[in-house]
């Protein structure tokens, strides 16, 4: 018979094994970057961070710097800012921060952010709450969005010996131009936020905390009670001249323009604090309103 091969049963077997090794090893080539970022978020590797539902932990004494670094890809036509560049706060401490998109094209483009932390070996310990950079996320031609992540820094990374000399974090992100934009979320839901207290009450921990109490006076005057109540009234406590002689009573659109930019809104006032993010200030007065005497 003519055009017939024969092959042997160990032949057979070892071209399927051989088929089989060359599948199994195209399929962990394709999936090797998204394997590897799963197994640096379980573990910490290379300065990832962890991300986790709720901040559990208990603060310690013990406090660090974490600084904040943006970055865009070659050609993505993005600006994208730290609305501040740092914040101190004690390991444990829920800290809420905002970062600047601005889409500077003609069209919509959709990013995905990469990110780590330095030192690598902190990044065990870096547990973000909420953050941008978990999913594809779409911006307008033209648009420009301020958006929230919420993180601390556990207590542990105090008692590992390890990290005992870790003063300064930096936290970077990187946004790259999507290549799976379908499903996209669109960062415009971040302006359309109400007010949240809960979050303002994380914010006055983180940027408050330092000069003012709800009802006793420390830098600054108490504040349970401000939305509503006249400026530099508050019995014994040393105002400035300017704030004494403001004659306004605080109500919210005017606790904004404060808190913006305090010495543009009272020339002469002793506040050295401003809060340039637009979310922050809206949480903020929300937390204000329910600071009530006795709270």
């Amino acid at each position: 018979m003519y055009g017939v091969v024969v092959k042997s049963p160990r032949t057979v077997l070892t071209v399927v094994a051989v088929c089989v090794l060359l599948a199994a090893m195209t399929t962990l080539t394709s999936y090797s970057v998204t394997l590897y970022r799963l197994f640096c978020q379980a573990t910490g590797a290379n300065g990832t961070t962890q991300r986790v539902t709720t901040a559990s932990a208990t603060q310690s004494a013990r406090d660090v710097t974490v600084f904040f670094d943006t970055n865009v890809a070659p050609g993505m036509p993005w600006r994208f800012v730290p609305v501040q560049r740092s914040v101190r706060l004690h390991l444990g401490q829920d800290a809420l921060v905002f970062f600047e998109a601005q889409n500077l094209s003609g069209r919509d483009i959709t990013g995905h952010a990469t990110f780590n932390v330095t030192p690598d070996k902190a990044g065990l310990y870096f547990k973000k709450i909420q953050c941008f950079c978990f999913t594809e996320e779409r911006l307008a031609a033209g648009a420009r969005v301020q958006m929230p992540v919420e993180f601390f820094v556990d207590p542990a990374l105090g008692t590992d010996p390890s990290t005992t000399d870790v003063n300064e974090i930096t936290l970077s992100y990187t946004f790259f131009e999507s290549k799976r934009p379908a499903g996209a979320r669109n960062l415009s839901r971040f302006a359309a936020v109400p007010p949240d207290a809960a979050a303002g009450g994380k914010l006055f921990a983180e940027r408050c905390g330092a000069c003012h109490a709800a009802d006793r006076a420390r830098v600054g005057p108490p504040l349970a009670g401000v939305v509503g109540r006249q400026a530099g009234s508050v019995a014994g406590f040393p105002y400035s001249a300017a704030l004494q002689a403001a004659g306004f009573v605080w109500d919210e659109a005017r606790l904004d323009r404060w808190l913006a930019d305090p010495q543009a809104e009272v020339p002469g006032a002793q506040m050295p604090m401003r809060v340039p993010e637009p979310a922050a200030r809206r949480d903020l007065i929300a937390y204000l309103r329910i600071l009530h005497p006795g709270s």
